[in-house]
């Protein structure tokens, strides 16, 4: 390893956390390096010290961490021959300050909560810049609106006074880069910067760091749990457990010729486009649950059963926007939600809804559950005991619709009380709906915490003190003790790490099958929703575009937005790279690439046509079918 090229290296690094009177080491002996204008991916799951690691460039550890050995040496390109060890400085010294946010500079993964609500996107932006760089007002502002057009803003001038609220997740994500760039860094920390976006808005904020990494001239290190974001942008990757580097190498050598057991295992539980049916993701740790408690709640399934167990028709929502006036009141303006949604759900299959952040996929969850009340259309549910039109029940009826028709969060730990045990959440719904005595609720509580494999002993836990995928389990769990027959299931694995999401999906597939539950499943990671899915269901602004059988929209897939999705997506296989030179600026409207076949300029409005069995595609009217199938 030769020290003149290395711009960072980590030798033998030790970090440490103080809890009550003990020491315990999170990062145990961590060396790595990475090289000027490089871009070095450190991989692991939660809790894996990736994060800490991070910290300990920037200075930042938290007062309960400290660096109990190693060395972090920093080679600056500005000052040739001159190195510094970042773990011997103090953290408040004039010198750490100077690198930090100057010369060494991080993204973090939530933009929301890392920037002011009170100050300017332009104020926040240009304070990075006068910490470190004696500039004048009106230069200040200069650069920052040079910056600012260089991540993205369509009009950096504007955008100057706009405040983090009033910017889309994307955005305030260029904001942050923003921020962390305007100085010129040579190093930029790059902490899970898309883990909380949209596929299609994560290509793009990828394509924008590798751009300006190249511009700039800068090396990245991108922490990320992600092997499609890592095998699309890395040069280099070190894999990280438990503190501990398991493997490191090129993309080349990580990516085909892995070699410890646990990057194998995790290669193995990513869903790809490749699996054969039934193919089952290989999950790290297996969850061993037991189905048998529960069969005996499960109805026997009638010869006689309708066929749909859910009919949504025409369904719209409209909510009034706020904007512009200063006492919160109507100002007139609608944003339509829901644009007249229809589709089916067949009985024990599961219907995937897809779509990006905004579009309109959990606002239909609320309204099939009845949380938000619907301005016209139709949601009739079918099951043993006949139909019903669940937009028109009554409140008094609402309370026995909610055993039948049951949601998991995407947020687990958001939906469950923290004062509150885990014997206590799932026994709530039964007392709720008055099911049983106290004896067989508590043998009820014992047999669903079997049913998701979690040990008895946790029942007295409170749910800070389980990890995310325990706490999904738990609400999974809940979700399951009034024996429902529709499982709404909004975005439950999208704040999981991979070996985990593994977990969690091959749990639900396998309640499905035994349970014979019935899914609608809403994600908008198409190789989740790939490996879940029957019938897959296209959104984009409050209307489904597209629905097919799964493996026709992966392989005949019509709509321009289908094909947008797909295209967005990041593979694992390196001999299917994203091709980030094709990418087009995002628009604010897509529909302008868009075929006349699949625009409404004639004023005429859209219908969907059936292209073939069961594959209807959202398209004017006069359209020719064949055209369509081979556009």
């Amino acid at each position: 390893m030769t020290t003149d090229r290395d711009l960072l290296r980590i030798e033998d690094l030790r970090i440490g956390f103080k809890l009550l009177d003990d020491q315990h080491e999170v990062v145990s002996g961590v060396s790595f390096r990475i090289r000027p204008g490089k871009i070095v991916a450190l991989v692991g799951e939660s809790g894996s010290g990736k994060s800490v690691i991070s910290q300990a460039i920037m200075g930042i550890l938290p007062k309960a961490g400290a660096i109990t050995a190693g060395r972090i040496i920093f080679s600056d390109p500005k000052t040739p021959g001159e190195t510094v060890d970042i773990a011997g400085l103090p953290w408040d010294g004039k010198r750490m300050r100077s690198l930090r946010g100057g010369r060494i500079s991080i993204i973090f993964q939530e933009p929301t909560t890392s920037l002011s609500q009170l100050h300017t996107i332009g104020n926040q932006v240009q304070e990075a810049l006068c910490l470190h760089r004696k500039v004048g007002g009106s230069e200040a502002r200069g650069l920052t609106e040079e910056m600012l057009g260089m991540v993205g803003f369509p009009d950096p001038v504007r955008a100057y006074s706009l405040y983090p609220f009033e910017l889309s997740g994307g955005l305030n994500q260029r904001a942050m880069i923003a921020m962390a760039l305007i100085c010129r860094p040579a190093l930029l920390i790059a902490d899970e910067p898309t883990t909380a976006l949209d596929v299609t808005i994560q290509v793009h904020i990828l394509k924008l760091l590798k751009d300006l990494q190249k511009k700039l001239d800068m090396a990245v290190l991108l922490i990320t749990h992600d092997l499609g974001v890592v095998a699309n942008m890395a040069d280099e990757i070190v894999v990280i457990y438990h503190g501990e580097i398991m493997e490191s190498g090129t993309k080349e050598h990580i990516f085909r010729q892995p070699r410890h057991a646990y990057l194998k295992a995790l290669l193995k539980a990513i869903p790809h486009f490749d699996m054969k049916p039934g193919e089952r993701l290989v999950s790290l740790r297996d969850i061993d649950h037991k189905i048998d408690p529960l069969r005996g709640e499960q109805r026997p399934e009638s010869k006689t059963a309708p066929e749909h167990i859910l009919s949504v028709r025409d369904l719209r929502k409209t909510f009034a926007s706020r904007k512009g006036s200063f006492f919160g009141r109507d100002t007139g303006s609608r944003i339509v939600a829901v644009d007249g949604v229809s589709f089916d759900i067949k009985r024990g299959e599961c219907l995937g809804l897809v779509g990006e952040s905004g579009c309109g996929k959990t606002t239909i969850s609320k309204l099939i559950m009845r949380a938000v009340t619907a301005d016209s259309g139709s949601v009739v549910f079918r099951d043993h005991d006949g139909e019903m039109e669940l937009l028109d029940l009554p409140a008094k009826l609402l309370k026995p619709l909610r055993q039948k028709i049951q949601m998991v969060f995407q947020d687990p730990y958001g939906s469950m009380n923290p004062r509150m045990t885990v014997y206590d959440i799932l026994r709530e719904p039964l007392i709720i709906h008055r099911l049983g005595d106290s004896s067989s609720q508590a043998e009820l509580v014992s047999a669903l915490m079997r049913v998701v494999g979690l040990d008895l002993r946790y029942l007295n836990r409170y749910p800070h003190s389980f990890s995310g995928g325990q706490r999904q389990r738990i609400g999974i769990a809940r979700a399951l003790a009034l024996n429902p027959q529709l499982l709404i299931c909004d975005e439950p694995v999208s704040a999981l790490d991979v070996s985990v999401q593994a977990q969690i999906l091959n749990l639900l597939k396998d309640l499905q099958q035994e349970l014979g539950l019935t899914y609608l499943f809403i994600s908008h990671d198409l190789s989740v929703i790939n490996y879940m899915a029957d019938r897959i269901a296209v959104m984009y602004r409050g209307r489904i575009v597209e629905v097919a059988p799964r493996e026709t929209l992966f392989k005949s897939h019509v709509h321009p937005y289908t094909r947008k999705l797909l295209e967005a997506v990041l593979h694992t296989d390196l001999d299917r790279p994203l091709n980030f030179a094709s990418l087009q600026r995002p628009s604010s409207d897509d529909t302008e690439d868009w075929g006349p076949q699949f625009r409404s300029d004639s004023g005429q409005p859209l219908r969907h046509l059936e292209i073939d069995p069961g594959h209807l595609v959202l398209a004017n009217p006069n359209a020719d079918i064949g055209e369509l199938r081979t556009h």
